[in-house]
């Protein structure tokens, strides 16, 4: 299927007709996996590129492409993986790397083009970050841009696009920035919080990568890419908490916080690794802007242009808001964008959400079970336990919410949009799922969802999963406070829908 990103963009093809074959590298990093999905969906071929070719195994599109495994410093490994390819995407970073990622990182290039020269290859196209004119850079930084130097000089046409802050779901610099909003209404800062960024939206670098395949071979050299939006980090914090729903944050920027200090700060108050923020911190004290334009003559922005910082930020926030909370990786149907996580992205990326998991079985039928799932709430109540959601409802009415009083329409059956007490039928599939949405007051989302499975030998197993998007610093708090309940209320009402 088409993909809507890449809207207008040519398509390179080989002499003899057929869709070029690009070969990927770093595909279980940030951009890798979501530019896969973006060439195939473009028609090209795919190979793959991977040390550890198992952590790809619940991608959609992994049977879709060819991958080669083994480690990007083995010359026969990078041989084989280059071997036919019209362009190669060079998407490594050693951020993680503890010990002189930047040798390490200059020697993996070096290697990447000479065989990528050897192979006779018809493109480099690498993603790098922008270069402050004159700036002193930090190890980060220095390293992507001598990695960008050293692909351009391979004897292979190179274009280097390079970006600032990658807007979406689990890019490491927008999960900073996302934690650190939501977590702290009040905030001691460092002064790098006034430097001048240009973000981009993901889905933007996604068709600039894509775009840069068909780029006449002639063309060769760095771009600078952006999204519409300069401003301030701080003001960009401001700007999160608008498009998130959050209260104005009180940011106060002092001068005597130092890089190393500023990374502890993040590091404690967000689930970022250390390293990775100390590195992506020391990069923020220089001004990240575009210094111009040339990419989007070659090519050209889509349909309603470039992607502006709010849009950017809704995008990335809606599986929580529009409650795609099963998150079933190895599902097609899903409904994806690439602003939402991906099965390889880091445990903390795609921000806080709280699950309590209870699984059961029952000797009943299925038929039996979902009739009681179905009937729940109510003049029914929900377990041996519904004093407790008594008192629940009772504070939600203290608190101005709806509290228990709505009840059910029908004793029985469900139907979407039914409102049950505080819940709203949000999905029903008949003897299978129930997906409930909460309407209580409270400082975040929340569902309720039963899932049944027959078992082959009789009976049934049933899944039932509450699920919690907190919504600033009070979300976390209410979490925390009414989990002790959750002893009680949850194990006893999976144990009524089991047994009865």
């Amino acid at each position: 299927m088409p993909s809507e990103i890449l809207q207008g963009i040519p398509k390179l093809k080989t002499s003899d007709g057929k869709p070029a074959l690009c070969l990927v590298t770093g595909a279980t990093g940030y951009i890798g996996g979501r530019l896969i999905r973006e060439l195939l969906a473009h028609g090209y071929r795919v190979r793959v590129l991977a040390r550890n070719a198992v952590r790809l195994k619940d991608h959609t599109w992994i049977s879709k492409v060819e991958v080669v495994e083994g480690d990007a410093f083995d010359e026969a490994v990078v041989s084989k993986a280059l071997k036919g390819v019209d362009v190669a995407y060079y998407l490594m970073h050693s951020l993680m790397e503890k010990d002189d990622f930047e040798t390490q990182e200059q020697n993996m290039a070096r290697l990447f083009g000479s065989v990528a020269k050897k192979q006779k290859v018809g493109r480099i196209v690498y993603l790098g970050g922008i270069v402050p004119e004159g700036a002193e850079l930090s190890p980060h930084m220095s390293a992507r841009a001598n990695t960008g130097q050293i692909l351009q000089g391979s004897g292979v046409p190179t274009i280097e696009l390079r970006a600032g802050i990658v807007i979406g779901s689990g890019s490491a610099s927008f999960e900073m920035l996302r934690y650190l909003t939501e977590r702290l209404p009040v905030m001691i800062t460092p002064k790098w919080l006034n430097v001048r960024i240009q973000p981009i939206a993901v889905r933007d670098v996604l068709r600039y990568l894509v775009g840069a395949a068909a780029i006449d071979k002639k063309i060769s050299g760095s771009f600078d890419i952006g999204g519409p939006d300069v401003f301030s980090y701080k003001t960009m914090m401001q700007k999160y908490a608008e498009a998130a729903g959050l209260r104005k944050r009180i940011i106060v920027p002092v001068p005597v916080m130092t890089p190393k200090l500023s990374s502890g700060w993040v590091g404690l108050v967000t689930p970022v690794p250390y390293t990775l923020a100390k590195r992506l911190v020391a990069s923020l004290k220089n001004e990240v802007v575009a210094h111009d334009d040339r990419i989007r003559k070659l090519i050209a922005d889509p349909p309603g242009g470039l992607t502006t910082f709010k849009r950017a930020v809704e995008l990335a926030l809606v599986r929580i808001k529009d409650a795609h909370v099963e998150t079933r990786w190895s599902d097609a149907s899903i409904p994806w964008s690439p602003s939402e996580p991906l099965p390889t992205d880091p445990n903390w990326a795609g921000g806080s959400l709280y699950k309590d998991v209870r699984t059961r079985t029952s000797k009943d039928s299925v038929a039996e079970v979902w009739a009681r799932i179905e009937s729940i709430g109510g003049d029914n109540g929900y377990s041996t336990a519904t004093w407790a959601w008594e008192l629940r409802g009772l504070a939600d009415k203290v608190f101005g919410g709806v509290g228990l009083r709505r009840g059910r329409r029908d004793p029985i059956h469900l139907q979407v949009g039914d409102a049950l007490d505080f819940w709203r039928v949000e999905k029903i599939e008949r003897n299978h799922l129930l997906r409930l949405r909460a309407e209580m007051s409270m400082p975040g989302l929340a569902w309720l969802e039963f899932e049944i499975e027959a078992n082959p030998g009789g009976g049934c197993s049933i899944t039932q999963t509450a699920t919690y998007a907190p919504k600033g610093l009070m979300g976390h708090a209410y979490w925390w406070s009414v989990w002790p309940m959750h002893g009680i209320v949850f194990p006893s009402m999976i144990k009524k829908v089991a047994n009865g």
